[in-house]
């Protein structure tokens, strides 16, 4: 019965396996699958960096670069970030993926401090390529570490779950991704750390070679607070245990432009708060370079 199961559990994965290419690139190991047709590509998710993933497996260095401001009934004042990730092929279906780290500095009326964020990384797993109908699914698990600065609102430990889609249609291209984040322990960091689901939804449109409009819509849900009973959530800026009542949900419009071909995207986006408490988010400008190899 066992060797049953193994027998149909290894025809499983090499089925998905072998329907699951990279996108070309470079792989660790073995060869990437060739390179999709020019409309076939779809921007990468430009708006909340830290959590929205596509389920491509590519190569790719992102530099990050996010103005955001907070409203003033809450705590108002700005937070710039400055951060880059990494993603690395490491076979035609699995993805290293280090989507968090970076420098945060703040200009409000609590805190005027800055300092390094977290560190998060993790795998993904593309079990489905499909090419030919251009559709993508891909699974991932990550650990945020604490290895940050606590007058940052950092030094929290995450884990990190997700599930991420993707679907094309000719020059127009959808894409979605859920995660779920458990907070290692809600009393980490300053103002402790929240259990969260989030959502985010994208939708890009290839006008032409270099140039392509975006539209992406984020949703954050605290399942779990911490222990200080912070009224509102920190999203994706910050580690807050806070704001099980509190749900945030933004609108982000943006483009990317690719001057010097595909393996360059320079994009920038503007996204604000769609939810009935704009304090809890207020609004921000997140501008991104990519460079895939």
């Amino acid at each position: 019965m066992k060797t049953k199961t193994c027998i149909i559990a290894s025809s499983l994965i090499a089925l998905a396996a072998s329907m699951a290419q990279a996108q070309g690139g470079f792989t660790v190991f073995g060869e990437s699958g060739p390179a999709p047709a020019p409309e076939q590509r779809f921007v990468r998710p430009i708006s909340a960096p830290y959590f929205h993933e596509d389920a491509f497996i590519t190569s790719d260095v992102r530099a990050w670069y996010v103005k955001h401001h907070f409203y003033g009934d809450t705590i108002g004042g700005d937070l710039d970030v400055y951060a880059l990730q990494v993603r690395l092929a490491l076979t035609p279906t699995l993805q290293f993926v280090a989507y968090k780290d970076g420098y945060s500095k703040y200009n409000d009326t609590l805190n005027n401090n800055s300092g390094w964020n977290d560190v998060g990384a993790g795998l993904k797993w593309a079990f489905l390529q499909d090419w030919e109908q251009n559709l993508h699914l891909a699974v991932g698990v990550g650990y945020e570490l604490s290895v940050g600065d606590r007058d940052v609102l950092q030094s929290t430990r995450t884990l990190r779950l997700w599930g991420s889609a993707n679907k094309g249609f000719d020059r127009l291209h959808l894409g979605a991704t859920v995660n779920y984040l458990k907070a290692n322990n809600r009393s980490d960091g300053m103002l402790g750390n929240a259990d969260m689901i989030t959502a985010h939804l994208h939708a890009d449109y290839r006008v032409n070679d270099w140039f392509s409009p975006v539209v992406e819509i984020n949703g954050y849900f605290v399942t779990k607070e911490g222990p200080v009973g912070v009224p509102f959530s920190g999203v994706d800026a910050v580690s807050i245990g806070g704001g099980k009542n509190e749900d945030v949900i933004t609108g982000a419009v943006g483009a990317e432009f690719r001057p010097f071909g595909d393996h360059i995207g320079l994009r920038g986006a503007y996204e604000t708060q769609l939810s009935n408490n704009r304090s809890l988010f207020g609004h921000r400008w997140t501008l991104s370079a990519v460079y895939e190899f």
